[in-house]
């Protein structure tokens, strides 16, 4: 057997793949001071492969509770990290919030070292400068130490020579290991980021005392092993997971362009696929930029514990903040402030016995409590923080389709996450999409896109200047192992400042003017492109378990009151099992174990072969 785990904010999500093909799901409550525990506990005593997708890496990073790290770079450089770019991420915000730096100013040390952009080594650290930098650092009671000399992508002795000096002593994340490419900002940021996270990740995967595989960023699972080694590859592990079972569940209702829309406890994440996920190899994860591949996966603050507030000037605010596992939303039974989930139970979406299958009892009257507090009235109030969630969620989709260039009402809208079933249909309703999606195990989704995910290794070569680009993936694919191997570069015209990662082929300079064209609404015919890195995918296939409908149930649905344009109306409330083959109109509630979709007025919905909730806008 096999199983995928979901580590989230609220909820941690397990799907187990029986040897027969059978999937089984289930959840148990997050507990953020001991993810490890609740692991080994959904786990107990199977015997199963497990595929893990952690959020250590990512919480220990957005809430600055990593391992205390040195930067060690050329001497006239230690400011690198403070300096950064000069971009400004609000143009027109004269008081904006000072940025929050991974190593404080007297854990950056710099060593008397220098290679020139050529390749050639000018000054090579002399060994007292290698036992005083030593000395340093244990002085200062660091745990973990980033690398990063000037030129380090391209010539690596220098800071192989300093890390050989260090490596007995502390935990080690060297540049040309990490993010082996120019931009010397955008390396050290990542280098950092992995040190930072490292001592973290290597405690948590000890702490679970068995094998397991873990989701990366880009979407493939490596060794617990590597992810030790390279942490900062998991920094979006579980929204990846996501993006592969939307990706999967697609191809099982035979639909291929769509935007995946994961709402959670905690945060939402949108996605856009034509069939296959999009990436990219420039991510800000909270203002720190990452060199290494990822899915392209846009996230905004507004989930079900996302709480509510009147601000300042008397206008409703929906998250970023959230209420979290604990204390969570209010009809939890231990939170007191208001949240998505508990305006979606005033109005009627989510029962008392609803959550996770009856097993997570529901507080109304807390809930209601909670709302009211806001001086809105009650209905008003909770209709009022869903229209205010799903703007920000609806501006998050738009990021990913119309801001590059997509029309989303092309799209599926496809709906996943515990709750993301129960704001589809209206999200969808503003953006003019007439279709939406919503698949088996919707909120486990995560947990199942780790079971259809390929073992995956991504590695890359700095070749800027350079022509020999054949040997320099001679030398990636020689230490790539086993498995499919697929070439890529980083591309641009001379004289430009970013770059195109797209498919390395004979034809690459009529491959990179059609993708210019398409990203930017226009190509340069005749001007001169230059390769800045190569890239490397090696990927071995795993055989992925099939969605079929899990069969019909000849049975009435029942009903209950709802809030259904600006009234409390009895509307049919179906088991999901329920559903006849043919449309049925809304409006409707739909439950499953482990997430609830509503249907307005206008929209009916069937279920497909695959077993995925399928609806429609009435023409």
């Amino acid at each position: 057997m096999r199983i995928g785990i979901d580590a989230g904010g609220t909820f941690t999500d397990f799907v187990i793949q029986h040897d027969d093909g059978r999937l089984e799901s289930f959840k148990l409550p997050s507990n953020p001071r001991n993810p490890a525990a609740v692991i080994l506990a959904g786990i107990g005593d199977r015997d199963v492969e497990v595929i893990h997708g952690s959020t250590v890496a990512t919480n220990a990073l957005l809430e600055r509770k990593g391992a205390r790290t040195a930067f060690v770079t050329t001497a006239g450089f230690e400011d690198l990290l403070f300096i950064g770019r000069q971009n400004r991420p609000e143009l027109y915000n004269l008081s904006p919030a000072p940025r929050r730096f991974l190593v404080a100013d007297a854990d950056c040390h710099g060593v008397r070292e220098r290679a020139h952009a050529d390749g050639t080594v000018a000054l090579v650290p002399s060994p007292a400068e290698l036992k005083r930098l030593r000395l340093a650092l244990r002085r200062s009671g660091v745990k973990s130490v980033a690398i990063c000399f000037l030129h380090g992508w391209q010539v690596t002795a220098n800071e192989r020579l300093v890390a050989d000096s260090l490596a007995d002593e502390f935990f080690l994340s060297v540049s040309h290991q990490i993010a082996p490419e120019f931009r010397e900002y955008e390396r050290a940021a990542t280098t950092v980021v992995n040190a930072y996270v490292g001592p973290l990740m290597d405690s948590y995967l000890g702490a679970l005392g068995r094998p397991v595989q873990i989701m990366q960023s880009n979407g493939g699972l490596i060794s617990a092993e590597e992810a030790r080694r390279h942490p900062v590859r998991t920094i979006l592990s579980g929204p990846a997971g996501g993006v592969i079972g939307a990706v999967g569940a697609a191809k099982s209702s035979r639909i291929t362009r769509i935007l995946g829309f994961d709402m959670g406890g905690t945060s939402t994440d949108v996605s856009l696929s034509e069939g296959t996920p999009r990436m990219t190899v420039e991510a800000y994860v909270d203002g720190l930029p990452l060199r290494v591949p990822m899915l392209d996966i846009h996230t905004v603050g507004a989930g079900g514990g996302s709480l509510a507030r009147i601000d300042e000037g008397g206008l409703l605010r929906v998250g970023p903040e959230s209420a979290g596992a604990d204390p969570g939303p209010a009809c939890y039974g231990r939170g007191l402030r208001p949240t998505v989930t508990d305006a979606q139970v005033v109005l009627g979406r989510i029962a008392p016995d609803q959550l996770a299958g009856g097993t997570m009892p529901i507080d109304p009257a807390r809930a209601a409590a909670a709302v009211a507090s806001l001086g809105l009235g009650l209905e008003a109030g909770a209709a009022g923080i869903i229209r205010v969630a799903n703007a920000s969620m609806e501006r998050a989709i738009r990021a990913v389709s119309v801001e590059r260039g997509y029309d989303p009402r092309q799209f599926t809208l496809l709906a996943f996450g515990g709750a993301g079933g129960l704001h589809a249909c209206e999200i969808a309703a503003s953006l003019g999409i007439t279709q939406v999606l919503v698949p088996q195990f919707a909120g486990a989704l995560s947990a199942l896109g780790m079971l259809l995910a390929d073992n995956v290794r991504d590695s890359a070569a700095g070749v800027l200047g350079r022509t020999d680009y054949e040997a320099a993936f001679a030398t990636l694919e020689a230490q790539a192992g086993p498995g499919k191997l697929e070439r890529y570069a980083d591309v641009r015209y001379a004289g430009q400042s970013y770059e195109l990662t797209i498919p390395w082929s004979k034809r690459l300079p009529q491959t990179f003017a059609a993708a210019h064209e398409k990203m930017y609404g226009y190509a340069i015919p005749g001007r001169s492109i230059e390769v800045v890195t190569v890239r490397l995918r090696s990927i071995v296939k795993v055989k992925p378990p099939k969605l079929r409908h899990p069969g019909r149930q000849l049975a009435q649905p029942s009903a209950r009151p709802v809030w259904v344009d600006g009234k409390f109306q009895s509307i049919p409330t179906w088991q999901r099992n329920q559903i006849p083959a043919e449309p049925t109109p809304g409006p409707a509630l739909v439950l499953d174990y482990g997430s609830t979709t509503f249907i307005p007025p206008g929209w009916g919905f069937c279920t497909d072969s695959a077993g995925g909730l399928l609806i429609a806008a009435d023409r």
